[in-house]
């Protein structure tokens, strides 16, 4: 182990932290309304007012994560609770069985509902790791609440919103891979801070586990489909069923890591380094360097536009995923990963002149034009999380 490269990483690690959360605190937050508006140009900027309510959960979520990890600030508490607050007032559609909106304007107003649960997750998630911080017991019960809504609409539940199927159900259905690797990291958090109700989150993970690898791990294939049928085969003959999101499998990787070591699963692990060899290996970008957006499993060719994009979510990943494992297994090809992925990264993502990450690039490793910090996907989540894992398993490695 090169503890003295460990050292000097864990170093930048710490001061890019301080410059990410100090980018969003200073531009971010909304003085006036409550909650956080994340459409930021590079300086900062705000571009534009509406409010992704993924967004409110996860800003809520990563600045009472911080206060967990390295003691109560005010400022980080009083940020989480603005978002909070914010999604209380505005986020839920009462009518719709507390469904949560999608977008909101700044003062709150809806403006989009969307099927997916994701809102409900990082609102889950948000309220969960705040009550862990204060004790706030609503915000215990508001984080069960949506957890259990996630988990009923996943599993056959009529959605209150009266809104269908993104296909035909007639003609086609299935399941995706999102669905229950989100829930896995939702449910990570409620274990964690809610040990009362550990039977149920055990019993949760493991099914969410076990639909990972029966549905939609496909060795045959060497990857990892993010849409299969309800009975998990891959359907190859349209592009929807030949997506592989390589950034998204690393992210499921250290999911499945961190389940593998609260349960203590040897064998788990050793399935994870597989998801992550053929990801990085399918994805990685040979000419320029970095990870491809999506690829075809088939090798044909992916029909999103943004296939060949290097996103800065999928480089956060890489990083949480290559170090996890370089710290389970031992693996020095795993340190290698993170080390290639962190020089790339610095390289062409940190911005230490304004801060934070460039959100977007095209292939050849520059920013789209005009430059974005943030957008109603890109906030402070990914990055902040990222940064303090990897300091965290640092100061484990360090310390062996």
């Amino acid at each position: 182990m090169d503890k003295k490269y460990l050292i000097s990483t864990q170093q930048w690690v710490k001061e890019e932290l301080d410059i990410c959360i100090d980018f969003w605190l200073k531009n971010g937050m909304d003085p006036v309304n409550g909650g956080a508006y994340t459409c930021l140009d590079r300086t900062g900027k705000v571009y534009s007012t509406d409010k992704s309510v993924w967004m409110q959960g996860r800003c809520g979520w990563i600045f009472a994560y911080l206060c967990r990890e390295y003691g109560v600030k005010d400022e980080w508490l009083a940020a989480s609770k603005s978002c909070l607050d914010f999604m209380e007032a505005h986020c839920l559609n009462h009518a719709a069985g507390d469904r949560m909106y999608f977008t909101v304007t700044a003062d709150g107003k809806p403006l989009r509902q969307r099927r997916y649960c994701f809102s409900e997750s990082f609102y889950s998630m948000a309220n969960a790791e705040y009550y862990g911080v204060t004790g706030d017991k609503a915000c215990l019960e508001r984080a069960r609440r949506a957890y259990d809504l996630y988990w009923d609409l996943a599993h056959g539940m009529s959605d209150p919103t009266g809104l269908g199927a993104k296909t035909i159900p007639e003609t086609r259905t299935g399941r995706a891979f999102g669905t229950p690797m989100i829930y896995l990291n939702m449910t990570a958090v409620m274990s964690r801070v809610d040990p009362e109700n550990a039977a149920k989150y055990d019993e949760r993970a493991r099914e969410c586990i076990h639909d990972i690898f029966a549905y939609h791990v496909h060795p045959e294939l060497k990857c990892v489909l993010e849409n299969v049928s309800l009975t998990g085969e891959a359907r190859t003959d349209f592009t929807e069923g030949r997506i592989v999101n390589p950034g998204h499998d690393i992210e499921g990787v250290w999911f499945i890591l961190e389940y593998a070591k609260r349960t203590g699963d040897a064998e788990l692990v050793k399935k994870a380094e597989m998801i992550f060899n053929w990801a990085i290996n399918a994805g990685w970008d040979q000419e320029y360097g970095g990870l491809l957006y999506f690829v075809d499993c088939l090798g044909l060719p992916p029909e999103a536009y943004e296939h060949d994009m290097k996103l800065w979510w999928p480089h956060d990943e890489i990083l949480i995923s290559s170090l996890m494992l370089y710290r389970d297994t031992g693996k020095k090809e795993y340190l290698d990963w993170f080390e290639k992925t962190l020089d790339y990264s610095k390289k062409h993502f940190s911005d230490r002149e304004y801060g934070e990450w460039y959100g977007y690039l095209r292939r050849d490793g520059l920013p789209t034009m005009p430059s974005t910090k943030g957008s109603t996907f890109k906030g402070p989540f990914h990055l902040p999380r990222m940064l303090v894992k990897v300091d965290r398993m640092i100061d484990e490695l360090l310390e062996k």
